[in-house]
């Protein structure tokens, strides 16, 4: 049976990417009660990442796995209650605010949504059948399992060009398929990409092409089927496995019911003392959920401090609710 945590507890941050665990360490030092509630991924997206070359004051390699830890050793330092548990479904209309989640109900006074998002799929049927079993969404998480094999990166950004870099270092042949005639990846990518190709000959690129299926034995993936828009042809390609990396939704769905969300994006700026306030006050958000321009892990970081010194605000006004 579940129990109900904390029932007086102050603030309650839910995700523990760079937004979640700025945002706790910053009202750890403003002495709110906090708990903060990891989600099903600690770290978030950037533990996806091999390489981060735009932290400041880190000029040296840098692993996003690497990062999270160090932000989660610093929230460690402080008097956080860190609960490993999974929100399913909230209840705003009630106050303090009900949180629900796969081991515990929380109650709080004000909340942080910092959930991130989730890697976009396809939406081809195939997928939710070779899921972990030829498909994945993280090189680092997986490349090993394919050394020497032939393997396929989807997507056209940063995070297709860098799965397809580290890919080479690993597997026999990469394909990489972009439906545009030109990469979205920021320019010393795509340099480094070609460097690569120039390096181990073992790229191969499908601009101005999509997948059409995913094919397999019902036990891992052996091919996928793609169409060229240039040669208007359909091609089979042999693999062993299948990257997709075609970009992020944000993890906003169970709170649609309660605050503004727009394109997937939870609404801040409600508040001209709290700009990380949502449209209810008591709510606030910050990193990926709420920024469709930016998504970068120092902003995240940055809007988590935002929306925890805003919480600080916000207690201090309503201390007597």
């Amino acid at each position: 049976m579940k129990k109900t945590e904390n029932t007086n507890v102050q603030l309650i941050i839910i995700g523990s990417g760079p937004a979640g665990y700025t945002a706790a360490i910053y009202s750890a030092r403003a002495n709110i009660d906090t708990i903060l509630i990891t989600g099903p991924k600690p770290g978030g997206q950037l533990i996806q990442t091999n390489e981060i070359e735009n932290w400041p004051g880190d000029y040296n390699n840098l692993s996003g796995i690497k990062l999270m830890d160090r932000m989660l050793n610093h929230v460690k330092k402080f008097s956080i209650n860190i609960k490993d548990d999974i929100i399913k479904s909230v209840n705003f209309k009630k106050y303090p605010f009900e949180l629900y989640g796969e081991e515990n109900t929380y109650l709080s006074k004000s909340i942080i949504i910092a959930t991130g998002s989730s890697t976009k799929l396809l939406n081809i049927p195939a997928e939710n059948i070779y899921m972990g079993k030829g498909i994945s969404t993280c090189a680092i998480c997986d490349g090993f399992f394919y050394k020497n094999q032939n393997v396929a990166v989807v997507g056209g950004g940063n995070s297709a060009l860098e799965e397809t870099i580290y890919l080479s270092n690993i597997a026999q042949k990469i394909h990489l398929i972009h439906r545009r005639d030109q990469f979205r990846a920021d320019k010393i990518l795509i340099n480094r990409l070609y460097n690569q190709i120039k390096n181990n000959n073992n790229i191969i690129i499908h601009f101005n092409s999509y997948i059409i299926d995913i094919l397999g034995n019902n036990k891992t993936v052996n091919k996928i089927q793609i169409y060229s828009k240039t040669e208007r042809k359909e091609y089979l390609i042999d693999l062993s496995g299948l990257f997709i990396a075609v970009g992020h939704v944000p993890n906003s769905k169970i709170f649609s019911k309660y605050i503004d969300i727009e394109n997937n994006y939870v609404k801040i700026g409600y508040n001209n003392l709290m700009k990380t306030q949502t449209s209810i006050p008591g709510i606030f958000a910050a990193g990926d959920i709420s920024d469709n321009i930016y998504r970068q892990a120092i902003t995240a970081s940055a809007s988590g401090c935002m929306a925890a010194i805003d919480v600080e605000k916000y207690l201090s006004i309503n201390k007597h609710n």
